[in-house]
């Protein structure tokens, strides 16, 4: 029964505390199984060489924003990155019946590459993205892409903390605000065109709790 579910969403938004309590949470259900049937997963997968692209673009050493590297191009750094965590790490254990939680996957592409171009261009580039890394490149598609919505300035203010209010560490992604307001109409458009669900994330203008954003995303898998 493989199962490859997604967590997505802006940075800040809690995707791998999420994923990691859904994997925990599948693994409980499951505690009378043979086998461990749940593997966690993210990326970009610093660990490893094949992000080296990605951690160059990150660093702003093709340009220090965004738009320097155009959507096609920054997407192949991610997506080489995927192919070979797919080919070394979790494909096997995928491909034998096991459930995968994928914390950012092809869907981040989607989000933050689609923000790098005209609205009008957003359909054309998720044709081509799909069929790039699900076909061209044989990753699996995902069978469920849940969608953690938080607004951009809110998102700023945790990815601020998480840092210790150190700005410098913030990545060329995480500095540029109307980058991250163009990530987050791209990634309600994509939610929409593509039947993620959603989880609204943020409740009076804070953040609501980890067991509340937890128990919704249980309901929705």
């Amino acid at each position: 029964m493989k199962k490859l579910i997604v967590i997505e969403g802006l940075d800040g938004s809690g995707k791998a505390t999420q994923a990691a309590r859904l994997a925990e949470h599948l693994r409980a259900a499951n505690k009378n199984g043979e086998r461990d049937i749940v593997r966690q997963i993210s990326f970009p997968d610093y660990q490893s060489d094949s992000s080296a692209l990605v951690k160059m673009y990150l660093a702003g050493q093709f340009g220090s924003n965004p738009g320097d590297v155009n959507a096609y191009a920054a997407s192949s750094f991610y997506a080489v990155d995927r192919y070979a965590s797919y080919k070394k790490d979790w494909g096997a254990f995928y491909e034998s019946g096991g459930v995968v939680i994928a914390d950012r996957y092809t869907t981040s592409n989607a989000i933050h590459q689609c923000s790098k171009l005209p609205p009008e261009q957003w359909d054309g580039f998720l044709n081509w993205l799909f069929h790039y890394e699900y076909e061209l490149l044989g990753i699996p598609a995902p069978d469920e892409v849940i969608y953690l919505q938080v607004e951009p300035d809110l998102s700023q203010k945790l990815m601020t903390g998480r840092y210790h209010g150190d700005e410098s560490k913030k990545d060329i992604h995480e500095q540029n605000l109307d980058y991250l307001a163009n990530s987050r109409r791209a990634a309600d458009y994509c939610a929409a065109k593509l039947g993620w669900k959603t989880v609204h994330c943020t409740a009076a203008g804070a953040m609501r709790s980890i067991e509340d954003i937890q128990r919704e995303i249980q309901s929705l898998v």
